[in-house]
């Protein structure tokens, strides 16, 4: 269908002017908003990008990402010492309180677990590990804890949407309940369901989002 070659192109065109992406071989294919990325790259955060990159893109309402990190036969490393550089790195951030934080490590993969008080600790210490090589996958279990036993204010999350440029608010309803938000309507891309979940895990006292806003399919 040509609507599906129009948004596989716009995906191509979109990882081809990533810096980070120059020289990276990854194949694309579209259905119906459903985009599929394959192929190779030698670090976590190339395959990352590419996934970011393609979530940007206006009617891209899913992304299946099946590409594989393949190190240089001198990169490789052993979980015990992947281990070992994940638990430095986070000792070295100062907003990392590492005994917070499990690590397991299996070939590779890095599977995080433990509790902090802001989303922004979370996503901190995945920022820290995923430039370790030796790094093929991250899974971030990591859930919230808020210091604050009142109810999130409902207003502060909607102002912030309503000053995000990349949101369009209007479609976007905020409902709360103590300390969990609901996010329900419609957006564009996967970036702006991830931009205005974001919004609502930063509200103070936020413990919980559930983000259940529908990407609208958009028709070429």
């Amino acid at each position: 269908m040509k609507i599906n070659e129009t948004l596989r192109n716009k995906v191509l065109e979109a990882i081809r002017v990533e810096p980070l992406l120059y020289t990276a071989k990854i194949e694309v294919a579209a259905n119906e908003g459903i985009v599929t990325l394959s192929g190779t790259v030698d670090t976590y955060v190339k395959k990352r990008a590419a996934e970011y990159v393609a979530g940007k893109v206006p009617g891209v309402c899913a992304v299946a990402e099946k590409i594989k990190v393949k190190f240089a036969a001198d990169a490789t490393k052993t979980d015990e010492a992947l281990a070992s550089d994940i638990l430095t790195a986070m000792q070295f951030s100062p907003d990392i309180i590492k005994d917070n934080i499990n690590v397991l490590v299996e070939d590779g993969w890095i599977t995080l677990d433990g509790k902090v008080n802001w989303i922004a600790q979370k996503e901190e210490v995945e920022r820290v590990i995923q430039h370790i090589s030796g790094v093929k996958m991250i899974t971030n279990n990591i859930s919230i804890r808020s210091e604050r036993e009142d109810d999130v204010e409902k207003a502060a999350i909607e102002n912030a949407l309503l000053r995000n440029w990349a949101i369009d608010d209007q479609q976007i309803e905020v409902f709360v309940l103590g300390n969990e938000v609901t996010l329900i309507g419609k957006v564009h891309s996967i970036y702006q369901s991830n931009t205005a979940e974001r919004i609502a895990w930063n509200a103070a006292g936020v413990c919980n989002v559930h983000n259940k806003l529908i990407i609208e399919y958009a028709d070429y």
